[in-house]
């Protein structure tokens, strides 16, 4: 029964285990999804290869707004080119034809490279939802040391299969050296 009243808490985020290696922390992401949760989220000091797809994450919006904004820009940039010579200012240079597009390469593919970065950068601030200040993981006993050498990985509350003890008993079984309940509100604009 306490373990319910854990459970509907508005203050408990969910079960945060601590790893001290990466392949800890990808084996225990392997054996969680192979439990049944979906509801999971790691923090580490670096990538680490593997652990998106241990964890079922998919999300390719920031790579297909990288590549859309690349294929903008080249557009873009033999758009100008070809605009500034045919149109706009035709010159001839050389005795090349006005719509030499070898020459318009240097142009296209540095506004391809731009939009490209551009994209990136807006893209990957918007899609994770950045800047983000607060957040109840923050909260984790050690948490300061996933930026250095230690590897965390959380079971959120909001999994469908999510039973406190259950949690606790697989993530001790699979080796964490720390397992605790992580409290702490989320700002309402993420809720």
């Amino acid at each position: 029964m306490a373990a319910v009243a854990i459970q509907n808490d508005p203050m408990f985020h969910g079960i945060v285990a601590e790893f001290h290696a990466s392949e800890d922390i990808l084996r225990a992401a392997n054996r969680v999804r192979e439990a049944g949760y979906t509801q999971l989220d790691c923090y580490t000091p670096f990538p680490v290869h593997g652990l998106d797809d241990a964890i079922g994450f998919k999300c390719a919006k920031v790579q297909w707004s990288i590549f859309l904004a690349g294929l903008a820009g080249l557009v873009t940039g033999m758009g100008l080119e070809a605009w500034v010579n045919m149109v706009g200012y035709p010159m001839n240079v050389g005795g090349r034809p006005k719509f030499s597009w070898p020459s318009f390469i240097p142009v296209a593919y540095e506004c391809t490279i731009l939009f490209a970065g551009l994209a990136a950068a807006i893209s990957m601030l918007l899609f994770n939802g950045l800047p983000r200040p607060y957040h109840p993981i923050f909260n984790t006993p050690n948490f300061e040391r996933a930026s250095q050498d230690t590897f965390f990985l959380c079971v959120e509350k909001s999994d469908p299969n999510f039973d406190e003890k259950e949690v606790h008993a697989l993530l001790q079984k699979l080796g964490a050296v720390n397992v605790s309940n992580v409290y702490g509100e989320e700002p309402e604009e993420s809720k």
